[in-house]
């Protein structure tokens, strides 16, 4: 894959610094983790001290990312203050304020060079140093790719975070995403120590009797609409209560949807403890995704993307449904 990001410039700064903080976007999937716990990898094979440091607890269906608990939550183990004298700070996977929650402040009041390493189309100005390949199928791609121009051997500590981001990003090798560079870069990582079956089972063979009856109230509420070609569906705070479920067994309940035969694109609205909405949106037509999520200040990509809307529900379902249907009709 074609890379226009200038690694030189990224060597120099690694280089020529000592103490790195590294960052990823709340509500985490595989991708942002992975990434991290991978960059963290490459970072201290070159002898560099790392903080790992996030506005949030790793959900437990993802804690077997971080054996050795090298992610810390701001607030609870790491005070402000604690991240003061960090020299730069790495921003993976996201390019934009609202997703970095409280870690938003921190990096604002900070004096350490900032950069980001993230492959989504959309953004704002996090006053940082942007090396980003919107073309990249996931973060972790571009992780490895730093890796190969630091010059540092892949390694197991790297390469499992990094084959989770890439595999899950591309839905497990199966979205158009995925391409023959896709495969062997995940053979690269294979080969240097990722385990794709004990991966595999972490991520989907371990599910909770409480995410199983999460998915059934999901997907016994979902409707269709234009013919089949648009499905939608919603999770409320009363759905968690319910079933016992927490907020990250929602991960993936979006794309069971797109099985349904004839669906081009699928909506799915899942309110907060905030009581705003997570709106996520998926297309496998030529409604672009992250177009519709700026309109309501989200962003993404093409095929994938997601925005926060306040409630209530009724509001947002009609909201999202009038610029889907514009969209689909266009």
């Amino acid at each position: 894959m074609i890379s226009s990001i200038a690694w030189p410039r990224f060597v120099e700064i690694v280089r020529l610094h000592q103490r790195f903080l590294l960052v990823c976007h709340v509500r985490p999937d595989c991708d942002a983790l992975g990434s991290e716990l991978a960059m963290a990898g490459i970072l201290e094979s070159l002898g560099k001290g790392v903080l790992l440091v996030n506005d949030f607890a790793i959900p437990p269906t993802l804690t077997f990312l971080d054996p050795q608990n090298k992610v810390k939550q701001l607030g609870k183990e790491v005070t402000p203050e604690q991240l003061a004298d960090c020299e730069v700070i790495i921003i993976l996977d996201t390019t934009a304020w609202i997703q970095l929650g409280k870690m938003a402040d921190v990096i604002r009041r900070s004096k350490a060079i900032k950069v980001v390493l993230d492959h989504h189309v959309s953004g704002d100005d996090l006053g940082a140093e942007l090396f980003k390949n919107t073309r990249a199928e996931a973060t972790g791609r571009i992780v490895i790719e730093a890796a190969d121009a630091l010059g540092v051997p892949l390694t197991p500590e790297i390469a499992q975070p990094a084959f989770t981001a890439l595999a899950t990003d591309t839905g497990w090798f199966r979205f158009s995403s995925t391409t023959a560079d896709t495969l062997r870069l995940a053979g690269r990582l294979v080969d240097a120590g990722a385990k794709p079956d004990l991966l595999y089972k972490h991520l989907y063979e371990h599910d909770s009797l409480a995410r199983v009856k999460l998915i059934g109230r999901t997907l016994a509420r979902a409707s269709t609409e234009l013919g089949g070609r648009l499905v939608h569906t919603w999770i409320e705070r009363t759905d968690f209560e319910a079933t016992g479920a927490l907020a990250s067994d929602t991960e993936d309940i979006i794309n069971m949807t797109l099985t349904v035969e004839g669906t081009e694109v699928a909506v799915i609205l899942v309110e907060q403890s905030s009581g705003q909405f997570k709106l996520s949106l998926r297309s496998r037509s030529e409604v672009d995704c992250s177009r519709l999520a700026e309109t309501f200040q989200g962003g993404g990509h093409k095929k994938a993307a997601g925005a926060t809307l306040d409630g209530p529900l009724e509001a947002a379902q009609s909201r999202v449904l009038e610029a889907v249907r514009a969209a689909m009709q266009n």
